[in-house]
């Protein structure tokens, strides 16, 4: 894959949710390389589930595109504790993943055992297969940490950069988890 060729699109998923309520809202934007939306499409993901790894292969092959080149994700664990799995999102779309953090957090594995506290161990077996984050310089000179699928770390960060326009969070992360809260706030408003 040439990271450098002008007519790369993403797809960038983003959510938004409410503790009280049973679903969040995903969204889904994808987005040229000139940063021209060429599509939109929403999803879901139960609060607390398991589900958020096979809503989002079914948003991605929902939109019936060949011209999708890499995924974006804000983040892996959604939804309160919706763990998704880049490596199986990966291996259902046969297109690059990269999921982006904005701080290197201590974990969460006890916060799990508090909220799950009768299957916490299915939960704690999903977070220990993310894998290690990557810390990355942004050309705007702020940081990411990020989990990749499918891609180099340089491409990645290549790539993350030709969405940047200004900050930390790429146009397609910004833009759909826009569109998620405004969805969120229509629908449970």
């Amino acid at each position: 894959m040439n990271i450098n060729k002008q007519g790369i699109r993403v797809l960038g998923i983003a959510e938004s949710f409410r503790k009280e309520k049973t679903k969040s809202i995903l969204s889904g934007i994808v987005m040229r390389k000139d940063l021209i939306i060429d599509g939109i499409i929403f999803g879901n993901a139960t609060i607390g589930g398991d589900d958020a790894t096979q809503n989002i292969i079914t948003m991605y092959k929902n939109l019936q595109r060949n011209d999708i080149s890499f995924l974006l994700l804000n983040g892996l664990i959604i939804s309160m504790y919706n763990i998704v799995d880049g490596k199986t999102i990966y291996e259902n779309t046969g297109i690059p993943v990269i999921a982006i953090t904005f701080k290197n957090s201590q974990g969460i594995g006890n916060s799990i055992k508090k909220h799950f506290p009768a299957n916490y161990n299915n939960k704690l077996e999903k977070l220990k297969k993310l894998g290690k984050r990557n810390l990355v310089l942004l050309k705007t000179d702020k940081f990411l940490w990020i989990r990749i699928w499918g891609i180099k770390l340089e491409d990645a960060t290549k790539l993350l950069n030709s969405f940047l326009i200004q900050g930390s969070i790429p146009e397609p992360i910004k833009l759909a988890k826009l569109i998620s809260h405004a969805y969120l706030n229509t629908v449970y408003d």
